[in-house]
């Protein structure tokens, strides 16, 4: 009897331990199965607001066209995909010119957008679509289309090349805008989507990550504050839409990083609230306005928290105080650290600039400073920037590659350099150990020239280097005291 107990007993647990992998494997399945619906019902959602964007305009007849799959209009010719892979893709023959008599030939770039804003009127009716700036610009013709088949004209509302964003408007106002997320409540390893049209690929998803936050200094756009995703992005996906599982707009698609020609797992999105703000002032302006500080701000190093005895990463630092500037008027200092804006810890360069930027000229605002280990508040009235100014708002730029750190000449530093303001940038670091070090580049040089052609900003002397990447090699013109010389660097 005793034996018959322990015998049933034992063939109990062993029924159990046989079916509980079988339910294991189900409810995993199941999960999956939830997941992949969730993502199904965003396309579902989102899809019908977002475009594809076709541009016709006047291009050199250099430009090379591609045999593919695609025919005659390569996607493989747009600009987006010349920016950051080159001329010409690996493995793809080129196709004859198609020049004019004039030299010019007639040059197909295609994109992505998505409906943001519509107006409904007795004769006014008007849908705006939000895309990137370099997707349209120099555009003479704009075609737009929707998922079900729907073709219309666009033309430009506006567009603001230093945020990279453009908003052009279709003559109807029966289409549904999607709705914008709060990118500043978005966190690193949170479910996103891309949706655009990848090599012509009309309405593609694909999904992935939040990566990261908040990068800055990437060379791509003079405003950024990018959202880093793993999400697929390529060629075609450009001004596209990044959403969260709510079929919320959290970021535009802009660019991708890679070192091999082909899709790498880093891309890069405008955050929705950055994007919301600039394509308000465009529709309501054509152009955006900017606020101005007047000062030259720098990352707070360890090293340099350790020199002005404050906490690393507690704020950021101030290189440079233009003179009559806001920050000047308001009592800003050399040497300053801000760790606070309106309110607001200030803990990255990029964004605090970009805070500065969208804060209405003429409002005055609280910042919060710390001078020689005291905490005080200034009240500063924000100035607006013009383009005389503009130079003088470059942050510096990092390039990992050849192991510099650039700044824009500003008209203070032109002056202390023997410079012009625009006209090249100015060595302010060189990594131990770098091939810019061993070439014998100091601080203090100004760089003139990348590969024969001007540098007008850091940010372009980034841009600059990155195209380098793939022939890994550079030539630059560079100026110490009143000395030049060609400098070549290879990696």
């Amino acid at each position: 009897m005793k034996i018959t107990s322990i015998a049933r007993t034992c063939l109990l647990l062993l029924s159990f331990l046989m079916v509980a992998p079988v339910q294991a494997l189900d409810g995993g399945v199941e999960s999956l199965r939830k997941t992949g619906k969730a993502f199904a019902a965003v396309a579902r959602s989102v899809s019908p607001a977002v475009v594809f964007i076709q541009v016709e305009g006047k291009g050199p007849s250099s430009i090379s066209r591609f045999s593919s799959p695609f025919g005659e209009q390569s996607p493989f010719e747009n600009e987006f995909f010349e920016r950051f892979f080159g001329e010409r893709f690996p493995g793809m023959p080129r196709m004859p010119k198609h020049d004019t008599p004039h030299g010019e030939r007639r040059a197909i770039g295609q994109g992505s957008g998505f409906v943001f804003s519509a107006k409904d009127g007795l004769l006014s009716d008007k849908t705006y679509i939000l895309t990137n700036n370099h997707v349209i610009d120099q555009a003479d013709k704009i075609k737009v289309k929707f998922q079900d088949g729907r073709e219309y004209d666009a033309k430009v509302t506006g567009r603001d090349p230093q945020s990279d964003i453009a908003v052009i408007e279709i003559k109807t106002g029966d289409l549904p805008p999607l709705a914008w997320g709060d990118s500043s409540q978005l966190e690193v390893g949170e479910w996103v989507v891309a949706i655009g049209n990848p090599f012509g690929l009309s309405h593609t998803l694909t999904v992935g990550v939040v990566s990261a936050k908040g990068r800055t200094g990437v060379g791509i756009n003079d405003y950024e504050d990018f959202i880093q995703t793993d999400a697929a992005i390529n060629p075609g996906n450009s001004g596209g839409p990044l959403v969260n599982l709510d079929g919320e707009v959290v970021g535009v698609n802009t660019a991708i990083f890679s070192r091999s020609g082909g899709y790498m797992g880093v891309g890069f999105a405008i955050p929705s609230n950055l994007a919301k703000a600039i394509a308000a002032q465009l529709i309501e302006h054509g152009e955006v306005t900017r606020g101005y500080l007047g000062i030259v701000i720098q990352p707070l190093t360890p090293d340099l928290a350790k020199s002005f005895s404050v906490e690393p990463g507690s704020g950021i630092l101030v290189a440079q105080v233009s003179e009559n500037s806001p920050a000047e008027k308001a009592g800003l200092r050399q040497g300053d650290v801000i760790v606070a804006y309106r309110g607001q810890a200030v803990k990255e360069v990029g964004s605090f600039r970009n805070q500065v930027a969208l804060t209405s000229p003429g409002s005055t605002e609280a910042l919060s400073i710390l001078r020689n280990g005291e905490r005080k508040t200034l009240n500063v009235t924000i100035g607006k920037l013009t383009k005389d100014k503009l130079l003088a708002q470059g942050p510096a730029q990092r390039t990992e590659e050849i192991g510099l750190t650039v700044q824009t000449l500003t008209p203070e530093l032109a002056e202390q350099f023997d410079a012009k303001p625009g006209e090249g940038v100015v060595v302010t670091e060189v990594r131990p150990g770098s091939i810019a070090s061993m070439a014998g580049i100091e601080s203090g040089s100004v760089i003139l020239q990348l590969d024969g052609k001007s540098v007008g900003s850091a940010a372009e002397f980034a841009r600059a280097v990155k195209d380098g990447s793939k022939k890994k090699r550079v030539l630059l013109l560079v100026r110490k005291n009143s000395t030049q010389r060609y400098v070549a660097l290879s990696w």
